[in-house]
């Protein structure tokens, strides 16, 4: 929900450049209309289907957002105890919280087994191992799907990429039925479903079908075995627009195609969007600081630097970038980069944009999920507020740390 208005820049009803001036920049801001929508488009387009939308806490983790999600019905994936205590502190309902992720250690499977969560993602047989003691030790069971990989290959960045053999997540799906059977010597776990997630940022949903048909072959032998296989997990990655130009799958479509797949098959599906939820919602407001010129090259200097938004150094990630006020003077191109001691600290490099001056106002888009998130104090820099635009008000979320937040636990 962002557009202009009178050449102003808003989000939802609120003009971005009242909250930067209010809240100071480096400065997140996302809208509440727009994740209530991407996640009813999930929930409702998934119909009669029984399902589970799960939101992926990794995506956005942000109290007022896990909050407002809770409120909207939705379940969470958590991916570390941290997570879990996220959720837990917005109001979630552990019952409907998925524990995944490779490494899970023993302090975290007993806070989820404690407060009561849905169920674990297990990606290793000592995995299972270790969560059978566990559960033994407190007289409970626990449920569990196993997360194969189904050797399909996604196409997006390799980083985000995981549903192939050389991946470090899953089990093979070769080697799934062998590891349900042995797992049946285990008497605190209990076998649910079958999880599976090929990658983020997927573009063309072809591969998730082409898995799912693969996870579904799986579902009916095991069946046939004796395993109670009650829900399929489908897992996230739908992908985004960071462009406009960019095709994006539509969330409705999707999910519609997903429940009549999956209809008439005595299946709970469970999905676990994150990016195509919160994504869009987001932008991170900067300041510009400095024009600069080396020979032929043009720099935007701003305060925003990759300690608060990574994903174009790490990823080479396009995000546009929209001055909050409008100007008819010619565009330029130039590098946006920001003040960390690094030559990978951009934003966007030889990009044709707004023809800014010292003082105005940018908008760098698409940035609510994976943009606070992966934030870090490097070069001894605060992490940004974040700010909740709720129709025509707003409130921040998280404050803007200060110096003494920023040594709290160290000792001279």
């Amino acid at each position: 929900m962002f557009s202009y208005l009178d050449h102003s820049l808003y989000c939802e009803q609120i003009p971005l450049a009242d909250i930067a001036k209010r809240a100071g920049t480096p400065c997140y801001v996302y809208s509440s209309q727009t994740i209530r929508e991407n996640f009813r488009a999930y929930d409702e387009s998934l119909g009669d289907l029984p399902h589970s939308v799960c939101y992926a806490v990794k995506a956005n983790g942000s109290l007022g957002i896990l909050s407002l999600l809770a409120r909207a019905g939705s379940g969470f994936d958590i991916v570390s105890g941290g997570e879990l205590y996220r959720v837990l502190k917005a109001g979630g309902d552990p019952a409907k919280v998925v524990f995944s992720g490779v490494g899970k250690r023993s302090e975290e499977i007993e806070y989820a087994l404690e407060n009561g969560i849905h169920s674990f993602n297990c990606e290793s047989e000592p995995e299972l191992a270790l969560i059978d003691a566990l559960a033994a030790r407190r007289g409970m069971k626990a449920k569990f799907a196993l997360r194969v990989n189904p050797d399909v290959s996604a196409d997006t960045h390799p980083y985000i990429s995981t549903g192939l053999r050389e991946h470090k997540f899953g089990i093979d799906i070769h080697e799934a039925e062998g590891v349900y059977e042995r797992a049946r010597t285990y008497a605190n776990l209990v076998v649910t479903g079958v999880s599976c997630h090929i990658g983020s940022q997927l573009l063309d949903v072809n591969p998730i079908f082409e898995a799912l048909d693969k996870v579904l072959a799986l579902v009916e032998r095991l069946r046939a075995a004796g395993h109670a296989i009650t829900h399929l997990d489908l897992g996230g990655g739908l992908g985004i627009a960071y462009r406009e130009e960019d095709p994006a799958p539509e969330i409705r479509t999707f999910a519609d195609c997903v429940r009549k797949r999956l209809q008439g098959r005595g299946l709970t599906v469970m999905v676990e969007p994150g990016r195509s939820i919160v994504g869009a919602a987001g932008v991170l407001l900067t300041r510009v600081l400095y024009r600069k010129r080396n020979v032929n090259k043009e720099f935007v200097v701003v305060d925003a630097a990759m300690n608060d938004l990574i994903r174009p150094a790490l990823y080479r990630s396009h995000h546009d970038i929209m001055p909050l006020r409008e100007n008819d003077r010619p565009e330029i191109v130039a590098d946006v980069v920001g003040p960390v001691c690094e030559t990978g600290d951009f934003l966007a490099r030889d990009r044709t944009m707004a023809n800014v001056a010292p003082g105005d106002y940018l908008a760098i888009a698409t940035t609510g999920a994976y943009g606070f998130v992966l934030a870090s104090n490097y070069n001894a820099r605060l992490r940004s507020p974040e700010v909740l635009v709720e129709g025509d008000k707003w409130r921040i979320i998280r404050t803007r740390e200060n110096y003494d937040e920023l040594v709290r636990g160290e000792t001279a």
